[in-house]
């Protein structure tokens, strides 16, 4: 679908300290050589921070920097993966109350999986095309990642996973940038793949524990075509990808940077790099290796990076891609207006690289937001 008047006015991310391969290997926690394989230096890991205060961290920054009133957001969108700390509970309303103080928007929890970012920036902008005045939508990710639920090192071996929120403040108003275009498509017929030949169970983990996603993809694939799979994954991605790019009227030769997700290097080349010839120079995969998978909140997370070191400036376009199990596939154009006044200025008109640090970073040895 086509924007004409979304825009993103604020963006927010906080992440705890990062754990590097080597020292994780040292504790026993994963064997360094399997690691290896994704590429990944480190993973951030929280010890003590909930996914919905991590969440609420990333809002509050995400609204401070959008200058708007907590009054303006008029809808919360909360995307997590995993488990958020209670049962029978609402992590939205937590998230709300934490970070607007309150109020009587409305605040919905989300369960799209990986692309449940992509999903929130979705409805957020049909939402704020709708509004009948001035709106505004605040779109929020976080997940701790952690045993015995998941092995951030092994459950999933494409990948490492990575704790932290992200967030989004959205308006009709203005922006730093606009969202110009969102597309996401379907394809249901893949749902086992997450799924495998397990049978159901009574509570969360009770069959399996902890998550073992190559497991269930070996049990899918034993029923499966394994080249339909990959034909009709390639399929979705492309459509999402190439549906973006033509209602936002331009070609993928001018994309500027592209925000993806968070996967190990041969997964990322696999079903970005190699396929659309995207040099990783143009992404943030020199930073986010050494962060991990963020879940829902890769996209936030990685498009924040951008702005924030000023490796972004005005005109230029960024393509946010996501996917989640289901599957989902999204695809969205998003184009940069002007530089935030919070953002690092690069001397001279030359951008600095994603991974170039930024001068107020705090001290890695404790939880800071990024950059």
């Amino acid at each position: 679908m086509k924007y004409e008047a979304v825009y993103v006015a604020g963006n927010g991310t906080w992440l705890p300290r990062p754990l590097p391969v080597g020292d994780a290997a040292a504790q026993g926690l994963c064997r360094e050589r399997d690691v290896a394989r994704t590429e990944f230096v480190a993973a951030t890991v929280s010890t003590e921070e909930p996914a919905p205060e991590m969440a609420a961290r990333a809002a509050r920054q995400a609204l401070e920097r959008s200058g708007l009133p907590a009054a303006t957001v008029r809808l919360l969108l909360y995307a997590n993966v995993y488990y958020q700390g209670h049962d029978m509970w609402a992590p939205a309303s937590y998230v709300q109350r934490a970070a607007l103080g309150g109020g009587r928007s409305q605040a919905i929890e989300l369960h799209q999986m990986s692309n449940g970012g992509m999903a929130a920036l979705e409805l957020a902008a049909t939402h704020l095309t709708a509004a009948p005045g001035p709106s505004a939508v605040l779109t929020v990710a976080a997940d701790r990642f952690c045993l015995p639920g998941i092995d951030r090192w092994f459950s999933d071996p494409g990948s490492v996973f990575g704790d932290g929120g992200a967030a989004l403040v959205l308006s009709n108003e203005d922006g730093y940038a606009r969202l110009r275009s969102l597309v996401t498509v379907s394809d249901p017929s893949l749902e086992a793949m997450h799924r495998g030949d397990d049978p159901f169970g009574p509570a969360p983990f009770s069959v399996r524990s902890p998550l073992d996603v190559k497991a269930c993809q070996k049990g899918y694939l034993s029923s499966a075509s394994m080249s339909e799979t990959v034909a009709r994954s390639a399929r979705g991605q492309r459509e999402a990808l190439e549906g973006a790019l033509a209602d936002a009227d331009v070609k993928l030769d001018d994309i500027d940077w592209f925000v993806l997700p968070h996967f190990g290097r041969r997964r990322l080349a696999a079903n970005y790099l190699a396929p659309y010839g995207i040099d990783p120079d143009r992404t943030a995969w020199s930073w986010f290796r050494g962060v991990g998978h963020l879940g829902a909140g890769d996209q936030f997370a990685s498009l924040g990076r951008l702005v924030d070191t000023g490796a972004v400036g005005p005109g230029d376009r960024c393509l946010l891609l996501g996917v989640g199990a289901g599957f989902t596939w999204s695809g969205a154009v998003v184009e940069i207006l002007r530089r935030p006044a919070w953002a690092a200025g690069p001397a001279s008109g030359d951008r600095p690289h994603p991974s170039t640090p930024h001068p107020s970073t705090p001290h890695p040895s404790t939880p800071h937001p990024v950059p």
